[in-house]
């Protein structure tokens, strides 16, 4: 799982023709590739960043894209060449593990709403991955959904200050999206 980049310039555009609920979360899927559950996502966003201490309404968009688009924006975002699975596009800080709730704020929306960032995901890499991401964590089945799922979460994550460059700061992120996914997938 690759990469964060802070304040990017709304690198999924701002997801035009998404769908949105009133909670915020708005989803696009913009690939062909795998078919995307808009509905189980928008769910999954929104109890990561309640757990996480989110204010509700926190606009969150998560871009579905095919491996064309994602290895564009990784080589214009990331320096890397080739798709990769997730990046994530933090735009505001919010309260969350690593950002303390006195920092929130910082460009947010002139109508008051926080723009917590964009996360761009893309199927057709995670479908690639998924059987080696089966017992990652506990509960991966190896699925596609299972591993979209893991993906989500990680890019929510970044969203809210998490990063993995370290040993502590990864076994603190995985222990994060560990907790978040057996809520889940015990649900499931």
């Amino acid at each position: 799982m690759t990469g964060v980049t802070r304040n990017a310039t709304a690198a999924s555009e701002r997801v035009a023709g998404g769908c949105t609920g009133d909670d915020g979360v708005l989803i696009a899927d913009r690939q062909s590739d795998v078919q995307i559950d808009s509905r189980r996502y928008r769910v999954l966003v929104r109890q990561v960043l309640e757990a996480e201490g989110v204010p509700p309404g926190t606009e969150t968009a998560v871009t579905f894209v095919g491996r064309d688009e994602m290895a564009e924006l990784n080589e214009a975002h990331m320096g890397h060449t080739g798709p990769t699975d997730v990046l994530a596009f933090p735009l505001d800080l919010v309260p969350g593990p690593q950002t303390p709730a006195s920092d929130t704020g910082i460009g947010a929306d002139p109508a008051g709403a926080a723009l917590a960032g964009d996360i761009v995901v893309c199927p057709a890499v995670a479908a690639a991955n998924a059987t080696a991401g089966k017992g990652s964590r506990p509960g991966h089945d190896g699925s596609v959904s299972a591993e979209i799922d893991l993906l989500v979460v990680h890019g929510v994550l970044h969203l809210l200050g998490m990063d993995h460059a370290e040993p502590t700061e990864a076994a603190a992120m995985r222990a994060r999206e560990t907790e978040h996914l057996r809520r889940l997938w015990s649900h499931s």
